[in-house]
């Protein structure tokens, strides 16, 4: 080599497009030969233009797989306007077996998808939990029945929610027994004028063996003031006494007013003549009283028999005998 003009020495100095330049055709470079592409001498790889090949279907030269005519060197080849396709170009989906264009599910939107369906799990602990909820609740049902059966035959305290706190059937039934009506012993009764207590005579009921005597003269009398009636209604006075083998009667008078007929208080014990501690017995009448307070007095009138003991006066609802 001379200097000046080394010539190509290396590979990439020899530059395959130097025919296209005056400096390269004056070093003797010439196009292409060989039938090759736009490119270097004799290569495989030709350039096409964009829509030139045509997949199955047939060419200007023959089938797929021979070669389509090409423009001459140099030279655009033929296309359409712009924005017109061109008719060499196929699109892959128009391929039999070529590409297909379907969309393809975004993960978990799809049926097939791998996403996050629903929260099945957070479902699954809630029923778990409301399950556990009424099992237990009937659990604890369970065993309070068995506390009441147990305790069924005795009262509670308070009323519980599901006791209700209306009087029982019993307590019903037991509002409808009578109240206590009063009861008094003779000698706390109001004696009139030459009446007395006394303890000699036995078999007295009244407390410390008392009862009044004295009211075998006129006039003599007793009185009894007492309250608790319930309502206005025929009641059932009872006065235990005594007599020594004689019937006797005494004028009975309730509130201010003389009962209709006297008070028989005859030998029921079947006593002899004088024995006062054998004669003890009981009779009654039944006068009408007032709701509240009432007064009954009992005395020695005009025409009465009066030689008795008297030892209890008590009181009861309605018409009764005992």
């Amino acid at each position: 080599m001379t200097p000046g003009n080394n010539g190509a020495s290396t590979p990439e100095e020899d530059d395959p497009f130097g025919y296209l330049y005056a400096d390269g055709q004056a070093n003797g470079a010439t196009p292409p030969s060989g039938g090759g592409g736009y490119g270097y001498p004799g290569s495989v790889n030709r350039v096409r233009a964009v829509g030139e090949r045509k997949y199955g279907q047939q060419t200007a030269q023959g089938t797929y797989g021979q070669q389509a005519p090409t423009a001459p060197y140099g030279q655009v080849p033929q296309q359409g306007g712009y924005g017109q396709p061109n008719a060499h170009y196929g699109a892959p989906e128009t391929v039999p077996g070529g590409a297909q264009t379907t969309r393809t599910p975004m993960p978990g939107h799809g049926d097939g998808g791998r996403g996050r369906g629903p929260n099945t799990k957070g479902l699954l602990i809630g029923a778990i939990a409301v399950v556990a909820a009424v099992v237990i609740g009937i659990s604890i049902a369970m065993l309070g029945g068995g506390d009441d059966d147990k305790g069924g035959d005795q009262a509670g305290s308070t009323p519980t929610a599901s006791q209700s706190a209306a009087p029982t059937q019993e307590e019903t039934k037991g509002s409808d027994k009578p109240a206590e009506l009063p009861k008094v012993d003779a000698k706390a009764l109001k004696l009139g004028t030459g009446v007395t207590t006394a303890s000699d005579v036995q078999g007295a009921q009244s407390d410390g063996g008392f009862y009044v005597a004295g009211l075998n003269n006129p006039g003599a009398s007793v009185t009894w003031t007492f309250n608790g009636i319930p309502e206005d209604g025929t009641y059932t006075v009872f006065a235990r006494y005594s007599v020594p083998g004689q019937d006797a009667s005494m004028t009975l008078t309730v509130n201010g007013k003389p009962f209709g007929s006297k008070l028989s208080m005859e030998n029921y014990a079947h006593a002899a003549e004088g024995d006062f501690a054998k004669g003890w017995t009981t009779t009654y009448a039944w006068p009408t009283l007032n709701k509240g307070t009432n007064t009954i007095t009992l005395s020695c009138g005009d025409g009465d028999s009066c030689n008795v003991l008297l030892d209890q006066l008590s009181l009861k609802k309605g018409k009764v005998k005992r």
